[in-house]
């Protein structure tokens, strides 16, 4: 374990830690599972002791982000938007996609900025958005407020968790970790329900 432990550190102190953690993130937003979250988590566990850069680290991890977002996006408006528009008229999937068109530009920043926190989550909304044409310039806008805020949430846990454990590093990227994931069951939890009872009021 203290082998690992010197390995992490190692790395975490080369200046390639923040193209490593782009990477990571710009991936992990279209390929769920890549580690991404647990990454920027982990390295700013590590950034308590003064390295890598807890800046940095945000600011690596939004980028990478917004990156990710924009292939997805990039990808569902390159494949998904000409399948839309082969669908026949009348048929259950065309009418579908128009909802989800029409439930996209009514809250789709509101949309964009909930699913970043939902594991992938991010992924279908951004597919979503390119397949329905939604527009660059506000998609832009919208994800940069997404990643940022995800940048900020998941160096908060890492950073607490770091402080928390501070002679246990390891103890404090479990704690990090553990926290998100409880988070995000909390969360599609809260969401489930929600479906649930709304599913059921036309029925009662």
């Amino acid at each position: 374990m203290e082998s690992a432990l010197d390995l992490l550190r190692q790395l975490v102190t080369s200046p390639w830690v923040y193209l490593l953690i782009f990477g990571l993130t710009a991936v992990d937003a279209f390929f769920p599972a890549v580690p991404g979250e647990a990454a920027v988590i982990s390295a700013a566990v590590l950034a308590t002791g003064g390295d890598p850069n807890l800046v940095a680290v945000i600011v690596a991890a939004a980028l990478g982000a917004c990156a990710g977002d924009h292939v997805s996006y990039a990808i569902g408006r390159g494949g998904g938007a000409s399948r839309l528009a082969r669908l026949p008229d009348g048929s259950r999937r065309r009418a579908g996609s128009e909802w989800a068109r029409r439930a996209l530009h009514r809250r789709g920043g509101l949309m964009l900025t909930t699913a970043r926190y939902v594991p992938g989550g991010r992924t279908a909304v951004t597919l979503t958005m390119g397949a329905v044409r939604y527009p660059l310039r506000s998609f832009l806008l919208f994800d940069a407020v997404a990643a940022v805020s995800w940048a900020l949430y998941c160096t908060g846990l890492g950073y607490f968790g770091g402080l928390a454990f501070e002679r246990d590093p390891i103890k404090g990227i479990l704690a990090g970790v553990g926290l998100s994931l409880a988070i995000t069951l909390l969360l599609e939890s809260f969401r489930w329900l929600r479906h649930r009872r709304r599913r059921g009021a036309p029925e009662r």
